[in-house]
């Protein structure tokens, strides 16, 4: 049986980052804030307090080093004068140094002493067996300049074997010892000093330090925590809002869509059932005053016969007034019943309108038909008809039909119309719809029909001409 595949260590680590990622998404802002201020505010406090601690340390020790150096040059230049000569200690000078290391006084501080020459020989020590060793030190030599040099330290080289043993804490210190009359450095005084009260005092003074730092620090997170805490409530709360806003929004968006939807549906039947409105009103006019205007003739006709001249004349000028209302009444007839557009393409359709308005008027209609649709909603086909078939009449009643043009466009969904003529163009209160008058009422219709299906409906006129303009969202 085949168990499952080991997983790497770093796959293991990428999963365990994404957790801890996915974690801190789920904290508030404020908790986010808090552990990232913590972290950058304690790691700089953390360089601070120790910096701090470490110059106060450091200047502890070089203080009390300075307060030795002179105690202890006190007691032994004394016994060193004779190097500026001999380059080295006597005998006598040897026995009265070690006398001074045994006393009770000196003993309380101070554990061992070395002394050395300027070329790194001890020539007095404490522990008689690195008497007159060389040893390379960098101390000497910094003391040789006239400097103090103290240190607290391991005691790991091979001179410090005696200091080692004794199991104390300790700092050593380097001083110039300097010749009485000339002042000139002639050996390097080492001793080394119990640490215990210096290590207490640096430790109190360490631990005062890193309790001002954190109490600071503390308070500083403290202070940024609430603030922080107090702007995330507010904008948790504008949050709230905005999100109550946006349902609110969504809400009526989607309300406004189902309206628009009806609106849009109640247009489409309304003009369905307008356009049905007129194919019988046509067809009303067709088969009842057309048919009695006809009868009407007839019958004219068969007075004609049996009249006398006068008579004939008031007949002819009866028959004349009926055939005139005839005429008219197929007109209308003809207008308000639209032909079968359901199969024809919109091209077809504006050839269609353009041919019939030319054998109406017996004028030329230019079409300029770029790329169209093919297939199109039965609404928007008869909104078309009926726009070119107005503002053909209108080009035709105020233009004389001169350079009846109609133009269409589709690009970028969106489908542009256009009727023009060369007129003379219409006054600026002739375009004011709100007004009545029979072409104000027909500019009003075209723009009521083109803006039910939600297109744009617009009018250009100058002295060279109009042009009526429709734009649909396909």
């Amino acid at each position: 049986m085949i168990g499952p595949a080991p997983v790497s260590d770093a796959a293991r680590n990428g999963i365990w980052r994404t957790r801890i990622t996915a974690q801190a998404r789920d904290l508030s802002r404020s908790t986010q804030f808090v552990i990232a201020a913590a972290l950058i505010l304690g790691l700089t406090m953390f360089f601070v307090g120790n910096l701090v601690s470490v110059g106060i340390e450091n200047a502890a020790v070089q203080s009390a080093a300075e307060a030795g150096a002179q105690y202890m040059d006190t007691f032994l230049e004394p016994y060193v004068q004779e190097m500026s000569r001999d380059n080295g200690l006597s005998a006598e000078s040897v026995q009265s140094l070690d006398r001074l290391t045994q006393s009770r006084s000196l003993k309380q501080h101070i554990v061992s002493i070395k002394i050395w020459r300027a070329d790194g020989t001890v020539v007095y020590s404490t522990n008689k067996a690195i008497t007159n060793h060389k040893f390379p030190l960098d101390e000497i030599r910094e003391a040789l300049k006239g400097n103090v040099v103290t240190d607290l330290k391991d005691l790991d080289e091979d001179e410090n074997e005696f200091e080692r043993e004794l199991n104390l804490p300790l700092y050593e210190i380097y001083a110039p010892l300097r010749d009485s009359s000339s002042g000139k450095i002639i050996a390097v005084g080492e001793f080394y000093e119990k640490a215990d009260s210096l290590k207490r005092e640096v430790n109190q003074v360490r631990e005062q330090v890193w309790v001002v730092v954190g109490a600071a620090t503390l308070a500083m997170l403290t202070l940024l925590f609430f603030i922080v805490r107090r702007g995330d409530k507010i904008i948790q709360q504008q949050q709230v809002a905005l999100r109550l806003r946006l349902q609110e929004q969504t809400r009526l968006h989607i309300s406004n869509a189902e309206l628009q939807r009806k609106i849009a549906t109640a247009t489409q039947e309304f003009s369905r059932v307008n356009e049905l409105t007129l194919r019988r009103i046509g067809a009303d006019l067709h088969d009842g005053p057309a048919q009695l205007l006809t009868l009407i003739l007839i019958r004219l006709d068969d007075l004609v016969e049996n009249c006398s001249a006068v008579d004939q004349e008031s007949l002819e000028t009866i028959r004349g007034a009926a055939t005139d209302a005839l005429r008219e009444v197929r007109d209308l007839s003809r207008g308000l019943a639209l032909p079968e557009i359901n199969d024809l393409s919109l091209v077809e359709e504006l050839q269609l309108v353009a041919q019939r308005h030319e054998q109406r008027t017996g004028t030329k209609v230019t079409l300029n038909l770029a790329r169209l649709p093919k297939v199109a909603p039965l609404p928007l086909k008869l909104c078309l008809y009926r726009f070119v078939q107005e503002a053909l009449n209108n080009a035709y009643r105020y233009a004389n039909g001169e350079g009846q043009v109609i133009q269409a466009q589709y690009s970028d969904d969106v489908l542009n119309i256009s009727v023009r003529d060369r007129g003379p163009g219409m006054a600026a209160d002739a375009m004011l719809l709100e007004k009545s008058g029979r072409t104000r009422l027909g500019l009003a219709g075209l723009r009521y029909r083109v803006e039910s299906l939600g297109g744009l409906f617009s009018i250009d006129s100058c002295a060279s001409g109009t042009s009526v303009n429709a734009q649909f969202k396909l």
